[in-house]
């Protein structure tokens, strides 16, 4: 049954910033791992929790690269993690086990955006699916014990609007049979939300907490890639000088706003006591079953009762299981 998805009126917009929702808290002491931390949104939630007092700890499979992009950022180191890789991900966690340290919040933020073509991880999975789900659930189990140990932790996993409209190919996972890029990408992020739905309802009791993030559509400032230059006009995200356009109001951000969200679910007291929820505009989207078209003007990213069915997050926890196993 769905419960909590209403918004609590947070006092915070489409157009607030990371900053925005972390003015007047203190993070001292709090330790944050986000993956995939260094580049555009998981930067500005690095950096922002950070600069809140939070010590933030960056997952990247190429540390170099990380350590580079966030040199500048006190209160943020770099750890090596691949979440295709089981074996990564596991070391990961051991050597995070071992420093003794308490987790207080876990932000999943790392993805792969489309592919146009089929790719598998060494085990068979489809990669986008591999990285965005299998890894992060992976390493969610792991963190178990130091999230535990905070006495009260939070998983915030990433996901998007496009939760709406993808669907779980219960009988293709891989995509072996029509991959479709929008398809496989639509379906890492039901699973996202899924995820979410069934991990707070297990360990809610225990104090830790389940939160699913849209960001918004953030494409960045630019130069844009030439390839992607006609489809972003067609959908509105770029003017006829190949300017982005920004429009919070309708989904369309910046870095800062998209990761306002991602920081609120991570961190901000206003969601206390809730859990298992869809998040949009720093605050718990609306629960809308209407269909409602995707066009350059309207990006349909409230809620719907399909990502938070309760069958099917238990479901996708059984399948991840297995496919892990």
């Amino acid at each position: 049954m769905i419960t909590d998805q209403h918004p609590t009126d947070s006092g915070f917009t489409a157009a607030s910033t990371a900053t925005d929702v972390l003015a007047g808290l203190d993070l001292t002491g709090r330790q944050v791992v986000v993956t995939g931390g260094h580049s555009r949104l998981g930067r500005e939630v690095s950096r922002a929790l950070a600069a809140a007092g939070a010590s933030v700890t960056v997952a990247a499979r190429d540390t170099e690269r990380a350590s580079a992009a966030v040199a500048d950022l006190p209160g943020v180191t770099v750890e090596q993690l691949d979440l295709t890789d089981p074996v990564s991900i596991d070391a990961f966690a051991e050597r995070w086990r071992a420093t003794g340290r308490p987790l207080h919040a876990l932000v999943n933020n790392a993805a792969m955006l489309f592919s146009p073509e089929r790719r598998l991880d060494d085990r068979g999975n489809e990669l986008s699916f591999s990285t965005t789900h299998l890894g992060h659930f992976q390493l969610t189990r792991a963190l178990l014990p130091a999230l535990r140990a905070a006495d009260g932790a939070r998983v915030l996993t990433v996901t998007s609007g496009a939760a709406r409209f993808g669907q779980i190919r219960w009988d293709d996972l891989a995509f072996a049979r029509g991959y479709d890029a929008g398809a496989a990408y639509g379906q890492s992020k039901r699973a996202n939300v899924l995820f979410t739905v069934e991990l707070d309802r297990r360990l809610a009791d225990e104090g830790i907490r389940a939160f699913a993030a849209h960001p918004g559509v953030v494409i960045g400032p630019g130069p844009h890639d030439p390839s992607r230059l006609a489809s972003h006009r067609e959908q509105g995200l770029i003017d006829a000088d190949g300017a982005t356009v920004i429009d919070p109001a309708v989904g369309k951000k910046t870095v800062e706003q998209g990761a306002a969200t991602l920081v609120f679910g991570a961190v901000s007291p206003v969601l206390d006591g809730v859990g298992g929820v869809y998040l949009k505009d720093s605050d718990v989207a609306v629960l809308d079953d209407t269909v409602r078209p995707l066009t350059a003007s309207s990006i349909p990213s409230d809620a719907n009762s399909a990502m938070l069915d309760e069958a099917d997050a238990r479901r996708l926890w059984a399948v991840t299981e297995q496919l892990l196993a």
